[in-house]
This record gives C-alpha cells, structure tokens and sequence, in this order.
C-alpha cells in the first residue's frame, strides 16, 4: 500500500463529508455574490446624493444594502451550524477509529513505537476540528469574494484585468515556495511536541524514580534538551509564516498606493465617476483583506496538515485480519503444531525463533524454561497468535478435524503477557468485561479459585470497586490475581502465562498452582516461569536456547 501525503489525505478526509462540504460552498458563494453585490448598491447610492437627489429609490437602496448585510450575517450563521456538524463527526470518526484499530494493531507494528504515544496522537483530532472549520469557511469565502471581486473589478476598466492576474501569481507563489518548508519544520515542530509530552509521562509514570536530586536534575536536563528541539523548529515554522507574511505586507502597500494612483487617475480623466471610483475601492479592500485571511491562515493548514499526518500514521498501521467467524460448532479438543516455524522481529537481522518443530495436544500442562533472551516469551506469543511466524507453519486444529481461524481460536484462550496490568474501571469490570452470559456462580468460581475473594469482601464496594489505571492502589498480587481470575472466567480451552505469578508470596502462588494444574481442569496450560513450583506439578518441560528447543522432556 502506498503512503499517501499529508495533502492527499486531506483531500481523501474531507471527501467523507462531501454533502455536508458542498452545501457550505454553495452559503460561501451566496454569500460572497451577495457581499459583493453591496458596493454596487453602495455606488448607487453615492451617485444619488451627488446628484442632490433625495428621492424613494435611495431609501430603497439604503434597505436592501441593510438587508444584504443581514443576510450575509445569516449565511454566515449556517456555515457555522454546518462546520459545528463536522466537528462533531470528526471527534466521532477519529475516537471510533482510534478505539477500533489501537487493539487490533499487530503486535510486530509495535516494535519501534510506544503505544501510548501513538494513543496521545488522537488530541491532534482537536486541532483538525477546529482548523477545518476555520479552512472551510475562511478560505471558501475568501477564494470566493477573490474571484468574484476581481470579476466585477474588471467591469469597471480593464486594467483591473491585470490586477487580478498579478493577484494570482502572487498567491501561487507564495504557496508554492512556502509549501514544502513550511509543512516539514511544522511536523519536526509536532515530533518534539509529541516527545515532551512522552517524556512528562515517562516522570509521571516514574515519578519516583525522578525524587533524588541527581534524578531529578537529569529529569529537567531532558526536558529542557527535548522543548529546546521543540522551540528550535517552532522558530523555524515561525520564520516560514514571518516570510510569508512579510511578503503580503509588501504586496498590500504596493497594490493599495498604485490602485489609489490609477484609481485617482481614471476618475480625473473621466474613466470611472466617483461612484465607480468608491465602489472599486471597496471591493480591493475586500480582495486584499481576502488574500490577507488566507495568508495567514496558512499556519492553520500548516497544523491541519500535520495533524492528519499524524493520526495518518496511526491508521497506516497494519491491523490483523480477524473477521468475525461464526462459532457454529462445538470445540472438544485443541491440539497445536508447529512446523519448522521461525520468527526474527522487524527491521532485525536477529532469529528469535529458530526452525521450531513442535506439537501440544490437548489438556498438556507445559513448562517453558530457559535463560533471559532464549525465545520463552516469543514462542508463547506465536503460539497465542500475538505474533505471526516469519517463516513456517503453525496448525490449529479441532479434533473433529476443522483448521481454526483466529478469531475462533482467541475465543477459547487466555493469555497473561509481561507487563499486563488491570484497566480503569470497576473489579468486575476487568474481570468479566460486562460480559452479560457470565453468571453470579462463575464469577464466585474465579475469584476463589484464585485467592481473590477475601480482598474483594474487604471492601467497601466489593466488586463495584473502582481500579485505577495500571491498578495503582492494588497491591501488585491482588493485580496479578484479576488478571488471573480474568484469564479463566470463561473456563478457556487453552491458557498462556508469562510469570504469571511472580508479585505473589510464595504460599498463595503454590495454591494457584495446584489449582490451575489440577487435573480436573481440562484445559491445556503453556506456561513461562522461574518459580520451581510449576515443574513439580506439571507434565512436560521444553527447556529453550538461543531460539531453539534444546530438550522436551516428559514430567513423571
């Protein structure tokens, strides 16, 4: 798939509200014939009081340029409620987009990026809001009153021909030699935005760690090297506008002294009456102040660009393909097999996972094994569907012989990876996810069955009980005991671990142990562990190196 620009994918964002955009430019261009429109009636009404004639048509004159400023006032105020309808569904679109794809995104897409930050990149959905309303609007009127300003001008005398051509260039060159600079120092402007706030996270996240005077001069030094970079290529975008504006100042004094002269001139040679003369006038005031709108907002267009870039990149993502199947038959029992299956990660010439052969029937409680780095964590994961092999083959098969897809194969396991914490919300929310089929019995079978249940009945609110993001006010074993409760509410076929249990003493771990690998239990158990216990209680010990399997030895 090919990368779109920042331009074309404004072009490919604004054509989803193609109705709601082509009604605005019908009120702009209403709008602007009507604006317009009103130095005609104004000059009329010039000409009737130099003649010294105070009759019924120049009240009549008086109330309709009144009235047109009315309606304009009124078109304005529908383009308002239309761009207020974009803004609403832009915010809608993009949290949508957002909350859709965030957890779909492949696990190997995440190698060079931090997921929070790309999450942080939504707020730029604020920035495309309002600076698409003011595009829309501001430059819509704007090209409009340009156009039709320089059509009417040139009624008047031909020169004003000449006006008009020299108009566009001007407005074309700026754009064209301002375009490139100015979107590139605006996104090195939005990356180093982006990396302070990551890194005022990374000390919130941290906060502790940063509490020591040298930590916490080594915090600010940071932060003071990254808003440095930050202000560097602000200045740098700001240069860009400076000169773009520098060159509009010059273009209206050179315009407004030569239209006065020539202006002047045709009226003294009897070209153009004085009612002409005052009528043109204004109409140039409206051009150059058109011209002025769209100059300066070009740092709006700027960030709208970037913005788009931005959330751009998120979409660009590659997400798995996990269309719904239908669940329209019955599992019994879920063998793995894995052929010849190697794994190394993006952009790395490094083999995590090296020409593995490996099968795992049905209800087998296994033990992975093996030093930091040896593919433990890696080989769950391909075996969980985390991660894709990068060359072989991995079977999943029913026993009434029918291959299954990944969404049916997710829908009967339960995995518990490094770093996994409790999301805000209520304990029972973590737990079942609101998960409506799930009863009362099963819910009280999980949380024993884990050494949960006393906690939860120490508190006030009990499973209502409200966690904070990462489970900050839990004690990190009652953390690790919902993510366990959680993994086996829906009594999964299949359940991987890594270290799984290794915040909890040791009395409560062996408990949970003996539990998950009771034989009564008829699920299948992939487990990655330092705790000696699980070799105790388990069947089967795969001891790994350097991405291969070095011994796969039954438990007596």
């Amino acid at each position: 798939m090919t990368t779109q620009s920042p331009l074309q994918r404004f072009f490919s964002f604004l054509k989803l509200d193609r109705k709601d955009i082509s009604q605005l430019f019908f009120y702009a261009i209403f709008a602007g014939l009507v604006s317009l429109s009103l130095p005609l009636g104004i000059q009329a009404i010039v000409n009737l009081i130099q003649s010294g004639q105070v009759s019924v048509s120049w009240i009549v004159l008086v109330i309709i340029v009144v009235f047109g400023v009315a309606l304009v006032g009124i078109l304005s105020l529908m383009q308002l409620r239309i761009t207020e309808n974009l803004q609403q569904k832009i915010f809608v679109r993009s949290s949508f987009e957002f909350g859709y794809r965030l957890p779909k995104i492949k696990f190997e897409e995440f190698y060079n990026q931090y997921p929070p930050e790309l999450a942080n990149r939504f707020f730029d959905t604020i920035t495309i809001q309002k600076g698409t309303s003011k595009l829309l609007i501001d430059f819509s009127t704007a090209l409009l009153q340009i156009t039709f300003g320089i059509i009417l001008l040139s009624l008047y005398h031909p020169f004003f021909i000449f006006f008009g051509i020299l108009l566009m260039i001007l407005l074309y060159s700026i754009f064209k030699f301002s375009y490139k600079s100015g979107l590139s120092t605006s996104l090195k402007e939005s990356k180093y935005k982006y990396k302070v706030v990551g890194w005022l996270q990374e000390l919130a996240r941290n906060n502790f760690s940063f509490r020591r005077k040298d930590t916490f001069e080594f915090a600010l030094t940071k932060n003071d090297y990254l808003v440095g970079e930050y202000l560097n290529y602000r200045e740098k975008h700001f240069g860009v506008l400076k000169r773009q504006f520098i060159q509009l100042i010059i273009f209206k004094v050179l315009i407004t002294a030569s239209l006065l002269f020539i202006g002047g001139f045709l009226v003294l040679n009897q070209q153009m009456n004085i009612g002409q003369f005052v009528a043109a006038e204004i109409i140039i005031l409206l051009v150059i102040n058109s011209v002025e709108k769209i100059i300066t907002g070009l740092e709006t267009f700027y960030d709208v660009l970037t913005s788009i870039e931005k959330i751009g990149q998120v979409s660009d993502l590659k997400t798995e393909d996990t269309t719904a199947t239908p669940n329209d038959f019955c599992f019994t029992n879920m063998a793995l097999e894995m052929e010849k299956v190697s794994y190394q990660f993006p952009d790395s010439n490094d083999v995590i996972i090296d020409q593995i052969n490996l099968k795992i029937n049905p209800n087998e409680k296994i033990l992975l094994e093996g030093e930091n780095g040896s593919g433990k964590t890696t080989l769950i994961r391909l075996l969980s569907g985390l991660l894709q092999p990068t060359s072989g083959s991995l079977y999943i098969n029913d026993d009434t012989y029918r291959k299954i897809d990944l969404t049916l194969y997710r829908s009967q396991i339960s995995t518990i990876i490094n770093g996994e914490t409790p999301f805000e919300g209520t304990i029972l929310e973590n737990i079942t996810f609101n998960n409506p089929l799930i009863s009362h019995d099963e819910i009280k079978w999980a949380i024993e069955s884990v050494h949960l249940g006393t906690f939860i009945k120490s508190l006030p609110e009990g499973l209502n009980t409200k966690i904070f993001p990462e489970g900050r006010q839990l004690s990190s074993s009652n953390a690790q005991k919902i993510l366990l409760a959680r993994s086996i509410i829906n009594k999964p076929r299949i359940l991987f671990y890594e270290d799984p249990l290794d915040k909890m003493d040791d009395s409560s771990a062996r408990a949970i142990i003996d539990f998950i690998t009771d034989t009564s239990n008829k699920w299948t158990v992939i487990v990655s562990s330092k705790n000696p216990y699980w070799k105790e209680k388990i069947q089967r010990v795969i001891h790994m190196k350097n991405g291969t399997i070095i011994s796969d030895t039954k438990n007596n």
